[in-house]
């Protein structure tokens, strides 16, 4: 495990995808607001780790004025991104660090061991470039519940499930999953569902959410042209805004 400050512990795995059959282009190149969405969800996580999981992991002391603005600068440039993409050149802007999958072709499963693999953190934050509202706010609470599911039954993984779907594509996974992933790789078995059904999961609902998380926005996913003008239209509206979304669309089943 890495050392030092609050991001000692925690990674953050962004599953860039490529491009997308059915949108025709890359999906985490799309822009939202003139920001591609691969950067939106960078610059939102960043608060998952600063200031958030420190306290659950036992840090002490409250400072305050100058002395904590800088300490939150200092801790802001060791966010520890990977991003996991099939052409790295794309991603450079970023500035992160970004590697390829090991097992190219096989689907969000080899994305996630190849994040895992290139990250130096036992608990990681994984997000698809598919689900451009994600929020700090509730990837810390993910996290948290990672930590907190440590002590006394030890848990692989924390995987919400909205609207009764699993949601293993904006959820937490130790490091130790690397291992159990390479073997489904290796094996052909694919599918999400193969995974969590070998790993130790913690898992949470909307009911334990905090009350102003708004798990029907965060977990929206965007596969087509309609839904990627939808998610533009509630950016625009502001947070929640008038636009209804067709709760069947919220989440992918995994697989």
């Amino acid at each position: 495990m890495a050392a030092g400050g609050c991001c000692a512990k925690y990674g953050i795995i962004i599953l860039a995808g490529g491009k997308s059959s059915r949108m025709g282009i890359d999906k985490a190149l799309l822009t939202i607001r003139g920001k591609p969405v691969i950067a939106r969800i960078r610059d939102e996580l960043k608060q998952a780790v600063v200031g958030g999981p420190a306290a659950v992991s036992g840090s002490q002391g409250v400072a305050s004025g100058h002395e904590a603005e800088g300490r939150h600068k200092k801790e802001e440039s060791r966010v520890p991104f990977v991003i996991v993409a099939n052409d790295p050149a794309a991603y450079r802007f970023l500035g992160e660090k970004t590697v390829t999958d090991r097992y190219p072709g096989r689907g969000p499963l080899a994305g996630i061991e190849a994040g895992l693999r290139a990250s130096a953190y036992e608990w990681n934050l994984v997000v698809a470039c598919d689900m451009p509202l994600v929020t700090g706010q509730a990837g810390r609470f993910l996290l948290e519940q990672a930590v907190a599911a440590e002590r006394p039954v030890q848990v692989d993984a924390v995987v919400p499930v909205i609207d009764g779907r699993l949601q293993p594509l904006f959820a937490v996974y130790h490091k130790r999953c690397a291992d159990r992933i390479e073997r489904l790789l290796q094996a052909e078995q694919l599918k999400m569902t193969d995974l969590l059904e070998q790993l130790r999961v913690k898992r949470v609902t909307e009911a334990d959410f905090p009350a102003e998380i708004d798990t029907g926005r965060v977990f929206i996913n965007m596969n087509r042209p309609d839904e990627y003008e939808q998610v533009q239209q509630m950016v625009d509206a502001g947070c929640g805004g008038p636009v209804r979304t067709d709760r069947r669309r919220r989440s992918r089943p995994p697989g």
